[in-house]
């Protein structure tokens, strides 16, 4: 996997997490995403010094950037998820390959996506 998109991976799960749980911590996201701690340990870490999070007494906090950043990269996946659920494929199948397919989309594509969604 490249890095972009274990660090996207990264941000979509501590969006989604943040809606479960009053406050993140890497246990959480190693919990969730089944990693070891030391793998979660090392990727947050690399997400505090890109300004996407703060982290403080082991919370993890988004930054306006990585909040942003987040959304962006969840609006994807949504987007991808109902245009492959719209065409018939499915759910399951259609969020597996979401994921996969969103760190690779170009703008100019998910706008059609939408468009399409929209129909």
């Amino acid at each position: 996997m490249k890095y972009r998109e274990s660090e996207e991976m990264y941000l979509e799960t501590i969006l989604l997490l943040k809606e479960k749980l009053p406050v993140i911590r890497s246990i959480d996201i190693a919990n969730e995403l089944n990693y070891s701690r030391a793998s979660v340990s090392r990727a947050v870490n690399l997400l505090k010094e890109k300004g996407y999070i703060t982290i403080e007494n082991a919370i993890i906090e988004f930054t306006p950037k990585g909040f942003t950043v987040a959304h962006e990269i969840y609006e994807r996946h949504e987007t991808i998820t109902k245009v492959l659920a719209k065409i018939g494929v499915p759910l399951d199948t259609a969020e597996d390959n979401a994921c996969r397919i969103e760190h690779v989309i170009t703008p100019e594509l998910l706008e059609y996506f939408k468009k399409f969604i929209d129909e």
